[in-house]
């Protein structure tokens, strides 16, 4: 079944590219069926999880001269990422309802980033993994270059450049981890038994530091994220959602699936490196967001914050020294529940800021004011999301960063300190956003329309499922917490 579940948009896409005729309306449809269709698939898989272990697991000869194969399988650290891919793209599936630019081509090409998402996240083999790594770049390519504002072509082409330089760094380290596997394999399971580069000094090192980069790089961590923000604000708002939802979290899945089991003892040795980049990462995303005037800007750096505090999780992981198992594990849960939370939470943002911008043709803050009389519904959504991304109780965010914060402090009690602060940056942004676009005298172009049922039902759930794990964790965590432990089991080796 997971075959079906990662395929299926693909297979769908094939009808709408060969088809000679076909109306707008039908292919909006078409779209929403097959990724309702798609969250269906997984939600059953979901149910049927056994606990532990790999669910869906196929393992099929592929290139045998490599010994590489179709490997895929789902755990606990993948099936909520699955999960969240297929929900946002059922959102942004919605959201487009009003999509009237070459609809088709949109379309296959939100398809076809489905099933390179899924298969990223399911994929158990090296080379697997690269090619989706890769595919999601193209996909995005045409996405920000096709149908973004005035310099998509100039901000399609860094993000291009910058996470493709990104790949070929893996690929390197992924090289590595063949030649001095015994036997010679990509298969992941395989390697995270093997731990081929043990012991291995400056080797290990060298193939850290080449994975640590691709990852990084698409994370983003400081100083490798100049790419993310000219992307983010150029890109139409899905494909804006998919990016911060989605392909972010391939950098930071691709630490704790691939770097951290395969390379347990040179990532304790280079722990510390991660969790000075994640700090810097949470502070740095925090300041430069405070100074941003462009709403859907101010987002993007946010992310940058976000993704910090997940880098800090799976660093202070790492720090065997003055931390117990228990703290530990916090950590990576955490890691993982933040991914979770922050697909949910800033693609919500991201669409809402499409919203402002097809109202008002700008995402300047000054240029707005007082949306909230004229548009209750959506100043309401947008003061929803606002708080969950600050971290307040009864969100997710606030699940997963106490979950970080609590595994890192006795490791690291400096850094954490430190991390702390950008909560309160936050807090500070996101209060004087808000206050600006919809409290106050109007600045700009007068009333707006309040949200679509499209805009409405695409971005309210997400925000929903973003309460649900905030108030009601234990489904989520129940399915992290085994995999985390595992996760440890291979790191303390």
């Amino acid at each position: 079944m997971l075959s079906l579940v990662v395929f299926l948009p693909l297979v769908a896409a094939v009808p709408l590219v060969v088809a000679p005729r076909v109306s707008a309306r039908f292919v909006r449809w078409w779209w929403i069926a097959v990724a309702a269709a798609d969250l269906g698939l997984v939600i059953a898989l979901w149910v049927r999880y056994p606990g532990s272990g790999y669910a869906g697991e196929v393992d099929l000869r592929w290139i045998p001269s490599v010994s590489s194969g179709y490997h895929i399988g789902v755990d606990g650290l993948s099936l909520p990422l699955v999960a969240l891919t297929a929900s946002l793209f059922l959102a942004c599936a919605v959201y487009s309802l009003r999509q009237e630019s070459r609809v088709r081509l949109f379309t296959v090409l939100f398809l076809f980033l489905e099933t390179v998402s899924l298969g990223l996240f399911a994929a158990l083999d090296l080379i697997l993994f690269f090619v989706f790594f890769d595919l999601s770049i193209v996909g995005m390519y045409f996405v920000i270059a096709g149908w973004g504002h005035r310099d998509a072509t100039r901000a399609a082409t860094k993000f291009f450049l910058y996470t493709f330089i990104g790949s070929l760094a893996l690929l390197v380290g992924f090289i590595a981890l063949y030649l001095t596997a015994n036997p010679h394999t990509f298969d992941i399971v395989e390697l995270t038994r093997q731990a081929p580069l043990a012991g291995r000094g400056w080797l290990a090192g060298g193939v850290l530091l080449a994975l640590g980069l691709g990852f990084a790089i698409k994370t983003p961590t400081v100083p490798f994220h100049t790419w993310l923000p000219p992307a983010h604000t150029e890109a139409p708002a899905a494909g804006s959602a998919i990016l911060a939802g989605v392909l972010l979290k391939m950098g930071t899945y691709g630490f704790v699936r691939i770097a951290m089991p395969i390379l347990p003892d040179t990532w304790r040795r280079y722990a510390v490196v991660f969790v000075v980049v994640g700090v810097v990462s949470v502070l740095y995303g925090a300041f430069v967001a405070l100074g941003q005037r462009d709403f859907k800007r101010m987002i993007a750096y946010t992310s940058v914050n976000h993704m910090g505090y997940i880098v800090l999780a799976v660093g202070a992981a790492g720090l065997v020294a003055g931390s117990t198992a228990d703290a530990r594990r916090l950590a990576v849960t955490g890691a993982v529940t933040q991914m979770v939370s922050h697909g949910l939470i800033t693609g919500a943002l991201f669409l809402l800021a499409g919203v402002l911008y097809e109202r008002g043709g700008t995402y300047d803050m000054d240029r707005y004011g007082g949306l909230a009389a004229a548009a209750p519904r959506f100043a309401g959504l947008t003061a929803v999301a606002a708080f969950a991304s600050l971290g307040l109780p009864g969100f997710s965010g606030f699940i997963a960063e106490f979950q970080i914060f609590t595994g890192a402090l006795g490791v690291a009690p400096v850094a954490t300190a430190l991390a702390l602060l950008g909560i309160l940056v936050t807090a500070a942004l996101f209060l004087r956003a808000f206050r600006k676009v919809f409290l106050g005298a109007s600045q700009g172009p007068g009333p707006i329309a309040d949200l679509t049922a499209a805009e409405g039902f695409s971005i309210a759930p997400l925000l929903v499922l973003a309460v649900v794990v905030g108030v009601f964790p234990r489904f989520l965590l129940d399915l992290i917490e085994p995999a985390s432990q595992a996760v440890l089991d291979l790191l303390g080796r």
